[in-house]
């Protein structure tokens, strides 16, 4: 059989591959904690819940609009203005089954293959992913550890990279895997880059409502010039807890709208039509379960922080959003990858290497730090044990990392 050199391209969440490694571990009886996966261990809030149910008693288990129900999208517009400050009205949205789709469609709708596309490294892997299946080239803007910045990315570095080329930016602040947050500075740049280059900007902000410290979320579709070659991706799965339900939604120019509802219209049809209206009572509804959920993610950070960094060799730096850690592990001198084998046999924690994230995080592990404080500190416990005879322990060292 001839499969498509296209499909080849694409690559894969590597969560999934590990969650499946543990998953067999723990049928032999291995006690096993997970890590690894992209979505908060919390239970979606009661209140949406029961909107959905009634929903669904209601009838409304047929198709929507492509777009989306009109009075849903009328919510995310209200939403989206008093967040981000922005005019806005529900022409310029579509909702999409989860915020991945309305990544993939919008490079779809803007990419020629030879195109470039700058994307954060590490970053989540469904950028290049898709960059790459288009035929278009997929330029790596390196978000490197420093005392200074952070995780974020260099102001050089844009401007080096970008050229007459450049067809899109893509933003993700909330960062993930890192959780970095951007500062304004480092929007406007990006803004004028795409503006010098009149290219789009692709602005990730599925955080955006679990930033720590008080601080609060700023996007740069905001700035000036930025509305009408911005596109926001937001959804539902980590501020709501509601990552099975597949809501997500892009805010665009109305132009680029009917051509996103056209790819959604040839392929899903639509979102389901109660996780649309449970997603618009996410919105309408109490917000106090978002302030709960940061507050216990605030208290997780606290510890996994201190925990991971009291362990020797081992560093990692305090995240501004989110419930990633992103820790540093290349004293040891092995892969992230031999790293990541290691602990899930050996300490028998699930954790992604930086590497599944691109190749500037090498010598990084990714953990979600969003379970118990009890599994975050017997976590810590059990990687602390195991590291203790990990650099004599050469039957499982492979290349060392690259620099």
């Amino acid at each position: 059989m001839q499969i498509s050199n296209n499909v080849i391209r694409l690559g894969e969440e590597t969560a999934f591959e590990v969650q499946a490694k543990a998953k067999a571990l723990e049928a032999t009886g291995i006690d096993m904690i997970h890590m690894e996966l992209n979505e908060p261990d919390f239970d979606t809030p009661d209140h949406i819940q029961q909107v959905a149910m009634e929903a669904i008693k209601k009838g409304l288990t047929r198709l929507t609009p492509s777009k989306g129900i009109p009075e849903v999208r009328e919510i995310f517009a209200d939403h989206i203005m008093s967040t981000r400050k922005i005019p806005i009205d529900r022409s310029g949205i579509v909702i999409t089954p989860g915020s991945k789709a309305i990544l993939f469609y919008t490079l779809l709708a803007t990419l020629n293959p030879g195109d470039e596309v700058i994307y954060p490294d590490p970053g989540f892997p469904l950028y290049k992913s898709v960059i790459e299946f288009l035929g278009a080239k997929a330029i790596p803007l390196p978000h490197r550890e420093t005392i200074e910045n952070g995780f974020r990315f260099d102001h050089e570095d844009i401007w080096r990279l970008a050229n007459e080329k450049t067809k899109a930016i893509i933003v993700n602040s909330p960062h993930s895997p890192t959780g970095c947050v951007l500062t304004e500075h480092d929007l406007v740049v990006i803004s004028e880059v795409a503006k010098e280059y009149d290219c789009w900007v692709i602005s990730d902000e599925v955080f955006s409502m679990l930033m720590f410290d008080g601080k609060s979320h700023k996007s740069i579709i905001g700035l000036p010039g930025m509305r009408d070659r911005s596109v926001l991706i937001e959804g539902f799965s980590n501020n709501y807890a509601m990552s099975g339900w597949r809501v997500g939604y892009g805010v665009m120019p109305e132009g680029l709208a009917s051509h996103i509802t056209r790819l959604v219209n040839n392929s899903v049809t639509c979102a389901a039509a109660f996780a649309q209206v449970a997603a618009k009572a996410a919105y309408e509804g109490p917000q106090d379960c978002v302030e709960k959920f940061k507050a216990e993610l605030e208290e997780g950070r606290e510890l996994i922080v201190a925990g991971l960094n009291s362990i020797p060799h081992v560093t990692c730096s305090l995240p501004g959003a989110g419930y990633h850690v992103f820790a540093n592990f290349k004293e040891f001198g092995w892969s992230s990858r031999d790293i990541e084998t290691y602990l899930l046999q050996k300490a028998n924690v699930a954790a992604l290497s930086g590497t599944s994230f691109g190749k500037y995080g090498e010598g990084y592990m990714r953990f979600n730090f969003s379970g118990s404080t009890e599994m975050i500190e017997k976590a810590v416990a059990k990687i602390d044990t195991a590291l203790e005879n990990l650099p004599k322990l050469e039957s499982y060292r492979q290349p060392i990392f690259a620099d």
